[in-house]
């Protein structure tokens, strides 16, 4: 992805959200808004999940899912790691070691480890969490 003024925008824009949360969790904050959380969800499982360091363990996925309707898998193997979005339709559940479901908004948050996994449903291998987390890609 090249730094655009649209690219340099939606990243901004995605900031500041999750720093008004940051401001706003000591009154209780709001969720994010719903558009905003999507873009966000995708933006971090696209730009900063890729790389092309192999996974050292054996290949899996992680599924996304997002209540507002929107699904991605990041998968990782020998290749690194990327990330697909998955069609509402004909999802394969088992195909992924790992799904996390939840809204957009907590989504987003737990990327950005503004909350803790448990706010979210986890179905699968939990070690797999762990793993990913100990993961140090190398680029």
């Amino acid at each position: 992805m090249t730094d655009t003024c649209g690219s340099l925008a939606r990243l901004q824009l995605l900031e500041i959200a999750v720093h008004t949360y940051d401001a706003q969790v000591a009154v209780g904050a709001p969720p994010l808004p719903a558009e905003v959380a999507l873009d966000g969800v995708e933006e971090d499982l696209f730009i900063s999940c890729f790389t092309t360091s192999a996974w050292p363990h054996k290949p899996t996925a992680f599924d996304f899912h997002a209540t507002e309707g929107r699904s991605w898998r990041l998968t990782v193997d020998g290749d690194g790691a990327r990330t697909t979005r998955l069609p509402a339709a004909g999802q394969d559940p088992d195909a992924a070691g790992l799904s996390i479901r939840g809204t957009a908004s907590d989504l987003v948050l737990y990327l950005y480890q503004r909350i803790s996994v448990d706010a979210l449903q986890l179905d699968g291998d939990l070690e797999l969490l762990d793993l990913f987390h100990a993961w140090e890609p190398e680029d």
